[in-house]
């Protein structure tokens, strides 16, 4: 939990509707140890064992929902000190939103040999959709945090939803498979020890 509490910035995870399982994932650091980012799960912990060898599992045979929060960052350095990196936006939590996705459920019938290159393909995939999240792959979402109706960026695939949009004091991401995006809340966590359980 150490690299939570080091964070500038609040974490958010669904509201009190959801009453399942929380647990903690982990936390992105820069260059100088600066905590960036970091996702709690809710839900079914998502594993990639099939039942059946070379089998994809049925959509609804995992329900989870991971939420990703980015802090602001408009102006970041690099990480020799020598430039500035382009500003955190709604599209950097699109893009962790959508890689932590594909992390969680890749197909289990591609050959272990090709998982990488199926990875690195789907992730620059990923980054082209996070890019351009008003583009017609994605659509229009409102969602409550803290209560607030507030914006959000929604796609589907055959892996899950993924959604991005941002809080007043973070940008945040999430995706999920089995679960419905639409019945969402996001709050600021106030005991993070829900999530060590």
């Amino acid at each position: 939990m150490g690299g939570y509490l080091m964070a500038s910035f609040p974490w958010y995870g669904l509201d009190d509707a959801f009453t399942g399982p929380r647990w903690l994932m982990q936390v992105g650091t820069s260059a100088d140890g600066t905590v960036e980012h970091g996702s709690l799960g809710h839900g079914d912990v998502p594993t990639l064992k099939a039942s059946l060898p070379m089998a994809d599992p049925a959509p609804d045979a995992q329900r989870f929902a991971v939420v990703v929060t980015l802090a602001h960052r408009p102006v970041r350095r690099s990480a020799d000190g020598t430039g500035v990196l382009d500003a955190t936006s709604v599209s950097s939590a699109a893009w962790l939103a959508g890689v932590g996705l594909l992390g969680s459920t890749w197909p289990h019938r591609i050959d272990r040999s090709l998982r990488q290159d199926w990875l690195e393909q789907q992730s620059a995939i990923a980054w082209d959709l996070a890019d351009n999240v008003e583009g017609p792959d994605w659509t229009s979402l409102t969602l409550p945090v803290e209560g607030v109706p507030t914006p959000f960026q929604y796609r589907e695939s055959e892996f899950g939803w993924v959604l991005a949009g941002t809080a007043q004091d973070a940008h945040i991401g999430a995706y999920g498979r089995g679960m419905s995006a639409y019945g969402l809340g996001f709050s600021v966590i106030k005991d993070l020890g829900a999530y060590e359980a």
